[in-house]
């Protein structure tokens, strides 16, 4: 069967990403559903994340860089008390500190130096090329890449709930902005180290996750769809 015209013509499509799918994974799994090659996605999630993923099809991949550009909203949670080489949990936690000292009104007021224009280091574990390789590639053979750190704006950095070792966040963010990092410097910060727990993206622009769709959710679809085109396909011969 063809694949359907309206994606073809350009669709964007609005996933709620679930853990350990990369977002390759998902926009693949879109490819061979919709069965056109023009899909790609407006900016990835890591495979420990979920959240909002945005998709383009067809003429609409050109809207892509325009989508990447915009502000985003997470939610998710800090460890506090150790950190990890990837600031999350794709490595283990190690260099262990006490966290009995630490008191709600320091953890809320180590925000504020976060927000607003600030330079960020990005994870040696990251997609970034230098000098034709990924950093996670380097970092994965023992080579720490020096890095310049990078312009990115924090429009908001909330603490909306402390449990610790656990502090649940929310954060409003340009584009570029990695909140691996985020976590690791915020842990420095309190002098306790702190990585990345969970992590959910809810927000992209204009875009919510309320209106997005799981695989399962967006595969039942197409499933109906094509039934029910291959229904009134039957009934016309």
């Amino acid at each position: 069967m063809q694949a359907l015209q309206s994606f073809l013509d350009g669709q964007v499509v609005l996933i709620d990403k679930s853990m350990q799918w990369t977002s390759f994974d998902a926009a693949n799994k879109i490819r061979n559903l919709v069965k056109i090659k023009k899909v790609g996605h407006a900016g990835t999630l890591d495979p420990l994340a979920t959240g909002l993923l945005i998709i383009c099809t067809g003429k609409f991949t050109k809207k892509i860089n325009e989508y990447m550009g915009m502000e985003k909203e997470y939610i998710g949670t800090i460890t506090l008390g150790a950190t990890t080489p990837t600031y999350d949990l794709e490595s283990e936690p190690a260099n262990f500190k006490s966290i009995d000292q630490l008191s709600e009104e320091q953890i809320h007021a180590a925000t504020k130096q976060f927000e607003g224009d600030i330079l960020q280091m990005p994870p040696q574990h990251s997609a970034i090329k230098k000098n034709g390789e990924r950093l996670y590639v380097s970092a994965r053979k023992g080579i720490t890449v020096e890095m310049e750190p990078r312009p990115v704006t924090i429009r908001s950095f909330s603490i909306e709930k402390i449990e610790l070792p656990l502090v649940y966040f929310k954060v409003i963010c340009s584009t570029g902005t990695y909140i691996r990092s985020l976590a690791n410097d915020f842990g420095a910060a309190l002098g306790v180290g702190g990585y990345m727990s969970s992590l959910r993206r809810t927000r992209i622009g204009e875009f919510n996750v309320e209106n997005a769709k799981t695989i399962t959710e967006f595969e039942a679809e197409i499933k109906m769809i094509r039934a029910t085109l291959e229904g009134e396909s039957d009934t016309q011969l």
